[in-house]
């Protein structure tokens, strides 16, 4: 059921999912899927574990903690990228499952058994964030593509006053082939992200860093 689910919401997305239009995929009543799960919140909920359980489990002696973190949460960008509905889904719960908790609990693992201190490791998962799942919220969205851009006299008046924008999104060079879709390379920004806090943690924990005067 919860497999026809995911399924489901990859095909028609996540707002047209309801328990009338699974059941109907099923060849059930409606009334018969709630022997499995109490509402549709609880359905949502199976659906993520199915999700999170798609990400490979963590490299088994890995030399380098941050390759085997990098490699891991890599994994789990696949798996969210295969489902775009879930990152939506993981952000609306107000509590994890015991199979998300358990995914965070390893991560949590792969950070101490590469050294880094408990209190170290408090603070990247704070940082990490949303990322140690796969995903991260970004400042700006990239616009529709059927936005047009601002007449010149706009544009010039949007320069000034926002120098610094301005100078940012007229002047960085975007990929339109990129798979993601036009304007950033969204892997790549996720993926240099990614390395600049590894490396950053990395960095602290050879020094000894705490948090604690």
């Amino acid at each position: 059921m919860l497999r026809a689910a995911v399924a489901l919401a990859d095909g028609t997305g996540i707002d047209a999912l309801s328990m009338r239009k699974l059941a109907q995929v099923l060849g059930v009543v409606p009334m018969a899927l709630y022997k499995h799960v109490a509402n549709k919140e609880e359905l949502l909920d199976g659906m993520l574990d199915v999700v999170v359980g798609e990400i490979d489990p963590p490299a088994a002696a890995a030399e380098d903690w941050r390759d085997a973190v990098r490699q891991r949460i890599l994994s789990a960008r696949r798996a969210l990228l295969r489902h775009p509905w879930a990152s939506r889904v993981l952000e609306s719960r107000t509590a994890p499952t015991p199979v998300v908790m358990q995914y965070m609990d390893s991560m949590i693992g792969m950070f101490r058994t590469g050294g880094l201190s408990v209190d170290l490791t408090h603070h990247v998962m704070h940082a990490m964030g949303s990322r140690i799942l796969g995903f991260s919220q970004e400042l700006f969205a990239t616009p529709p593509s059927e936005v047009a851009p601002p007449d010149p006299e706009t544009a010039r008046q949007m320069a000034a006053r926002f120098p610094y924008i301005s100078e940012i999104t007229t002047r960085i060079a975007h990929d339109d082939a990129s798979v993601v879709g036009s304007g950033c390379d969204d892997q790549f920004e996720f993926e240099f992200s990614l390395d600049l806090l590894l490396d950053g943690f990395e960095q602290l924990r050879r020094r000894g860093w705490t948090s604690r005067p």
